[in-house]
């Protein structure tokens, strides 16, 4: 890869940034702690048949040089209506989700309170401000980093964890019973992310093209998303190996209690890379959820402003700083009123981007058949192919899950 590609990469690793964060420190990991190897399966096809709705999200963006929404917005109005509306039931409650996380592991480190709801509201306003003042250039130079820093220390702490086991390993995939179901839905909610982080990938995709001397092409585009795409799946896989080689069968348990379980997913690295390196593997899974909460507290405002303007025809520089206000009083609300256990919101938030996957999925993949992308641009047959199994599938699990109800 050459310097000039090196370059273009941003929005396909602020992708890999906001997904690498719950659906993995958390849910996959407690995957692999409760049910060993048994899921891998589910993994590897829920990240096949999402991917070219993943990446439809830069595909259009650089086609167009619009955003996913201002395609919804020609699609029908209504489209855009019932994204509006799926966004703000949701966005508080995702925001919160993360966010949990994040004070969970700087309870951990910095060790000056353990009261998560002051840790999360000064994570939140933390974030607001790096946002206010760095905007988009700060997100595509930090993550850069963080990547980095979280790709080395997973890997190397999968390796170790590996080559240590001196227990057979039973790669039996496994189906969930009923007990385990609601797990199982939250589990593919989040993995790798929720769709409507495409949604995000086309709004970054747009920003970064603005403060390029030279435009983006569509093949530039899709490289940087497969680099950050391929990235969250090895490291879903390293850290679901990690929860089924150190806990699988042990006995032990996640908690609930977000103290308690960032201390046992540290705990993870440290027992396989050694106590000293305490500090530095607290630091690395600190940042990495700092940076899926900064992402998604700047990806929801975003959009929202977008939508705000297509919706009534209306532009507003400070519709961001309205919506990002918003957004961050909303999830402090919670944290200070309404905050219970870290295992219930984000199951609340993972299932409710599972239900809404096939809405997503299907506006994507009309949108890039339509006559409003670029005929040259549009995706192949095989990745059309793919795309209807994996709107069948998503659509299949989800009358799965609610007749189950």
């Amino acid at each position: 890869m050459n310097k000039f590609s090196i370059a273009k990469l941003g929005p396909g690793l602020l992708f890999a940034g906001a997904a690498i964060g719950v659906s993995h420190l958390v849910q996959s990991t407690r995957a692999g702690a409760e049910f060993g190897w048994g899921f891998v399966w589910a993994l590897l096809l829920i990240n096949l048949f999402k991917y070219p709705f993943f990446q439809y999200g830069p595909r259009f963006a650089l086609a167009t040089n619009t955003t996913l929404l201002d395609g919804y917005h020609k699609l029908g109005k209504g489209y855009l209506w019932i994204y509006f509306i799926l966004n703000l039931a949701s966005m508080f409650t995702i925001q919160t989700a993360v966010t949990i996380v994040t004070a969970g592991l700087a309870s951990q480190l910095f060790g000056i309170t353990e009261n998560l709801a002051l840790w999360g509201v000064i994570i939140t306003l933390g974030s607001m401000l790096l946002l206010l003042i760095g905007k988009y250039q700060m997100l595509d130079r930090i993550i850069k980093i963080v990547m980095v820093i979280l790709a080395l220390s997973s890997v190397a702490a999968f390796s170790i964890a590996f080559g240590k086991t001196g227990n057979p390993l039973s790669w039996q995939q496994v189906f969930p019973d009923s007990s385990a179901l609601l797990f199982f839905i939250a589990f593919l909610g989040w993995m790798p992310a929720p769709l409507d982080v495409s949604i995000m990938h086309s709004i970054w995709s747009v920003e970064k093209n603005k403060i390029q001397k030279k435009l983006i092409t569509v093949k530039e585009g899709l490289f940087d998303f497969n680099v950050g795409y391929i990235a969250t799946v090895v490291l879903a896989l390293c850290f679901l190996g990690l929860g089924a080689l150190v806990m699988f069968n042990s006995g032990m348990t996640f908690s609930n209690n977000g103290n308690a379980f960032a201390g046992q997913l540290i705990q993870l690295y440290t027992s396989n890379l050694g106590a000293s390196t305490y500090t530095i593997i607290a630091l690395a899974a600190f940042t990495t959820m700092l940076s899926t909460t900064i992402t998604t507290l700047d990806a929801s405002p975003r959009a929202m402003s977008i939508s705000v303007e297509l919706l009534f025809n209306r532009k507003n520089k400070h519709l961001y700083l309205i919506w990002i206000i918003i957004l961050a009083l909303g999830t402090g609300f919670i944290f200070l009123f309404l905050l219970s256990e870290m295992g219930l919101l984000v199951q609340i938030a993972t299932v409710l981007s599972f239900l809404t996957s096939p809405l997503y999925a299907f506006l994507n993949y009309r949108l890039v058949t339509s006559d409003i992308m670029p005929k040259e641009h549009r995706p192949k047959k095989g990745l059309q192919i793919l795309s209807l199994i994996g709107i069948t599938i998503l659509s299949g699990f989800t009358l799965f899950y609610i007749l189950q109800l």
